[in-house]
């Protein structure tokens, strides 16, 4: 008995029934051959209906710590009235029989395995047909789905390494003894500024950083100011998802922050003959700087995470920002809440899964003008409490000269780690250049940034 699925245009779907067959008899002459065998397949993997059945009847058996042989797995088939539908004993004593060398049954597993991932890829292929053959004019959303697919195929059958302290340990000693030995250096990607780089140690791989505040706080801004530190003084190529603001508008805040121009003349072409300058100056200084920006609004986590994965792939990135989380969607969530809670942790794991941190912007929510103090704390954190339970870190952005006009703190931001998953958290004052859209070191707000 086989697989009841149609083949495209009478092929044969792909398949090594042999290999199967070997597999299955190597475990029945040495059933240890199980602890390899079982992280490469999983019963679907068998074409032949009849082996995957014995397969997950070995699973069972093996899973209850029960011996694995030709008398426990046939009496388990005939209990689960399935030992004549796979062939009967004899057909069982035979795969023992005909194994060549028992010890090769993860070379063997290995061959079930692609012939397997073969067959994926057919089904999913004539579902992507299937579906462009629909009366549906929107391409992207096929091309998504297709994309997820071949993706979801290829993440099913990676295998989780296992790591033993004896690899690890010594390491990590040498990876923190060479971070010393550089002195000023820190552990993960810098922010651009020192007194919350000490706070940080710097933007760390796997993370999930929230960068909170009320509107007109600065989130765009100082996202751009890190975005263009790790860029191009660290040269770690970024990922920018700008689902607010267009792409001409960013390069805009760019020109005028790195070259220190102000950013309303700077729009409207009416700079001064200085500012004209540093215009030009600082054209040739972003040339060459791999930030790269993906502005599509109410883009999905889907599609953030499979451009984020093109880029990491194509450019080698190394940091990703999302401007801003609360814009994204989630066409599947049925509230609002589920909606925020299911990309925020889609986030979290596009930052596990690539290996880098992904700063997330993210709006907070009006309560926080009603207090006397307005300065946000967790609790402000928009329509999702999960957001503060996946990310690693939290910051939030106060300026209080947006409250007092009579300010004692004009041109300073607050940026205050409120959640630190694995360090201390902190205030950190930073001089803010509103005309630049420019955040600086407090003590060096008076020089250039770029």
């Amino acid at each position: 008995m086989t697989k009841k699925k149609d083949s495209p245009a009478g092929y044969t779907p792909p398949a090594n029934l042999e290999a199967e067959q070997s597999v299955l008899g190597a475990i029945l002459v040495r059933p240890e051959v199980l602890d390899e065998v079982s992280d490469l397949l999983v019963a679907d993997d068998f074409y032949k209906e009849a082996h995957g059945r014995i397969y997950k009847t070995m699973l069972d058996l093996y899973g209850k710590s029960d011996p694995v042989d030709l008398v426990t797995v046939c009496a388990l088939l005939k209990e689960r009235s399935q030992l004549e539908g796979v062939g009967g004993a004899v057909f069982l004593a035979g795969l023992s029989e005909e194994v060549g060398f028992a010890v090769n049954a993860p070379y063997y597993a290995k061959l079930v395995r692609q012939k397997a991932m073969l067959r994926q890829l057919l089904d999913a292929t004539q579902e992507i047909a299937g579906a462009c053959l629909a009366p549906v004019d929107d391409a992207d959303v096929f091309i998504d789905q297709a994309e997820s697919k071949i993706f979801q195929i290829k993440e099913s059958r990676e295998i989780q390494a296992a790591y033993s302290l004896d690899d690890l340990v010594p390491e990590e000693v040498s990876r923190i003894e060479k971070i010393f030995e550089r002195k000023r250096e820190i552990l993960g990607i810098p922010s651009g500024f020192v007194d919350l780089d000490r706070l940080t140690s710097g933007w760390q791989n796997g993370d999930l950083i929230i960068l909170a505040a009320r509107p007109s706080h600065g989130k765009t801004a100082l996202s751009l100011n890190m975005a263009y530190q790790a860029a191009r003084h660290s040269q770690v190529p970024t990922a920018f998802f700008s689902m607010e603001q267009p792409k001409e508008q960013l390069v805009q805040r760019l020109l005028a922050s790195v070259g220190q121009i102000n950013a309303s003349r700077l729009r409207a072409a009416r700079m001064e003959s200085q500012e004209w300058e540093r215009f030009y100056q600082v054209d040739d200084k972003l040339r060459g700087v791999p930030i790269h920006i993906i502005d599509k609004p109410a883009l999905t986590s889907l599609e953030i995470r499979s451009q984020a994965r093109r880029l990491k792939s194509k450019q080698g990135i190394g940091l990703v920002v999302v401007d801003y989380l609360q814009l994204a969607r989630d066409p599947k969530a049925k509230s609002r809440e589920q909606e925020v809670g299911g990309i925020s942790r889609s986030l979290k794991a596009l930052a596990k899964e690539l290996n880098l941190p992904v700063i997330a912007l993210c709006q907070l929510n009006r309560e926080v003008e009603k207090r006397p103090n307005r300065r946000p704390v967790l609790s402000d954190l928009r329509e999702s409490g999960s957001i503060e339970l996946d990310a690693d870190l939290v910051l939030f952005i106060y300026r209080d000269e947006l409250y007092r006009e009579d300010s004692k703190d004009k041109g300073i931001a607050e940026v205050r780690l409120a959640k630190h998953r694995n360090g201390p958290t902190g205030l950190v004052n930073l001089a803010y250049r509103k005309e630049f859209m420019l955040f600086q070191n407090y003590a060096q707000k008076d020089t250039a940034h770029g």
